[in-house]
């Protein structure tokens, strides 16, 4: 039986890239200097909306309800909804066109609204 040499002797083949001459090409050029990294963008005033906490009608449950959006669509609010709720560790719906946040979660649901850009007041009682 004959053995097979494991010292990385001859090449298995070809190399074809080694009729390639550099000859013409240009030379290489000074390393790309990666750009800055920019601040951290300030989220735009995107509006007064009202957090109001409501009982009346409710089979005495006390539900924290967002209202008064300006230029923000269904899925907006759906997705500012669902980070409330868990945020808030309760549940909640989007109801005619409000954010309706289980029990009285008003400070929660003011800091998720001032991230996104909104200026949350606290009305009614």
């Amino acid at each position: 039986m004959q053995r097979i040499p494991t010292d990385g002797g001859g090449s298995f083949g070809q190399n074809p890239f080694a009729a390639l001459s550099s000859e013409g090409m240009p030379a290489a050029g000074p390393e790309p200097v990666p750009p800055a990294p920019l601040p951290p963008a300030k989220p735009k005033n995107r509006g007064r909306v009202d957090i109001i906490r409501q009982k009346a009608g409710r089979g005495g449950k006390t539900v924290t309800v967002v209202t008064h959006f300006v230029g923000i669509g269904l899925p907006e609010k759906e997705k500012l909804a669902k980070a409330m709720q868990k945020a808030c560790g309760t549940g909640g719906t989007v109801k005619d066109g409000q954010i309706e946040i289980q029990g009285d979660k008003r400070d929660e649901v003011a800091k998720i609204l001032t991230e996104a850009g909104f200026k949350p007041v606290f009305a009614g009682g």
